[in-house]
């Protein structure tokens, strides 16, 4: 009997030690993003110590004047040009990896993040369409990104119509978010090519992902997006969590698998669709940010989510000081991200060695 109870004591020892490395994880990846924050503020053609910044950062929170006007070159460098930039890639890479996440669990497929539902292409679409043809629902910048939006949701909508004559499988969505992938990428390559020079070259800028645009104004809109996504998901991981066991054990506990499919499909493209209408195509954060976390934290996504936020994060920043460090002129992020995450995914591959899911 003494024996049982010292390997019990011991079991529930090594699961405690095991679930607190995960919160330590976790913290860890609080500082990296911290510690990359005050490097990228420091960047550029004015350097700015990484001391400098944090008490620039810290006097403007503890006197209450975030939006007083800038005194000092300093201030203003790291406050008016480069801190709307990086809370913009903060906010982008949390918004995209926690969507990845959701995506990864409910299909238990490693390869699916939002594009695989065509939510890219269909924002692409509807971009070129009002800057190639002037056809949007309201005039100007902001025109631009409501077309991206609309037709970014255009796949969701498309599945939702779907489910209704037949039940809404991981296979299904994947299927018909390629399929109308294809679709969108056609005749947007049609307009294109019937397109003048300046505003093919426009769309080209577009699609690549680029966050120069990025300012005080517009930050409010992409913060809201992600921060009621991300709420949203998290509310989700424990039903996420029973699914990944199959659904047979979830419906067993009275979950109805096929409504929370659709319900996170749903939250995914507001949260993608947002997030691409004013950034443009960003690829591979989605797909990469979730892999990383879960070599740290394993796949329980009540962890996992917030993880994976961070990892996100820390890629985008990471990105965007890459872009600055690497080119004299402004290279557009979706690039250095393709170029991280695409190796970075293939070793991610290799290294796999069991089944996660």
């Amino acid at each position: 009997m003494q024996g049982n109870e010292n390997e019990t004591d011991l079991v529930v020892h090594q699961y405690k030690a095991y679930k607190y490395s995960k919160y330590i994880f976790l913290l860890g990846f609080v500082v990296l993003f911290f510690v990359l924050v005050g490097l990228t503020l420091g960047i550029g053609a004015y350097k700015i110590s990484f001391t400098e910044v944090y008490q620039i950062i810290i006097d403007r929170f503890l006197n209450w004047n975030l939006w007083e006007e800038t005194k000092t070159i300093s201030e203003s460098v790291v406050w008016d040009q480069r801190m709307p930039r990086m809370l913009t890639a903060s906010f982008v890479g949390i918004g995209l990896a926690v969507a990845g996440t959701a995506m990864q669990s409910m299909m238990k497929n490693p390869l699916a993040d939002p594009y695989t539902t065509g939510i890219s292409s269909g924002a692409a679409f509807g971009a070129t369409l009002a800057i190639t043809m002037g056809i949007s629902v309201v005039s100007g910048y902001y025109g631009q990104i409501l077309n991206a939006f609309i037709f970014a949701m255009v796949p969701a909508l498309v599945i939702l119509l779907l489910s209704r004559y037949r039940r809404p499988s991981p296979a299904m969505m994947i299927l018909t978010g390629i399929s109308i992938m294809y679709i969108f990428n056609a005749v947007q390559s049609f307009m294109m090519l019937q397109a003048d020079p300046n505003a093919a070259s426009a769309v080209y800028k577009w699609t690549v992902g680029s966050i120069g645009t990025s300012s005080w104004s517009t930050l409010p809109f992409i913060v809201i997006i992600v921060a009621v996504g991300t709420a949203a998901i998290q509310l989700l991981t424990k039903t996420l969590n029973t699914m990944n066991s199959g659904d047979s054990y979830a419906k067993s506990l009275g979950i109805n698998v096929d409504r929370v499919r659709i319900v996170t499909m749903v939250v995914v493209s507001l949260l993608a669709a947002g997030i691409v209408s004013f950034t443009g195509i960003i690829g591979f954060v989605g797909l990469v940010a979730p892999h990383i976390a879960r070599i740290f934290v394993g796949s329980d996504n009540r962890i996992l989510v917030p993880a994976s936020a961070l990892m996100g994060a820390c890629l985008m920043i990471f990105s965007d000081t890459i872009a600055h460090l690497v080119s004299p002129f402004e290279l557009p992020i979706g690039i250095v991200t393709a170029l991280i995450g695409g190796p970075l995914f293939m070793i991610l591959i290799l290294r796999q060695k069991k089944e996660v899911w």
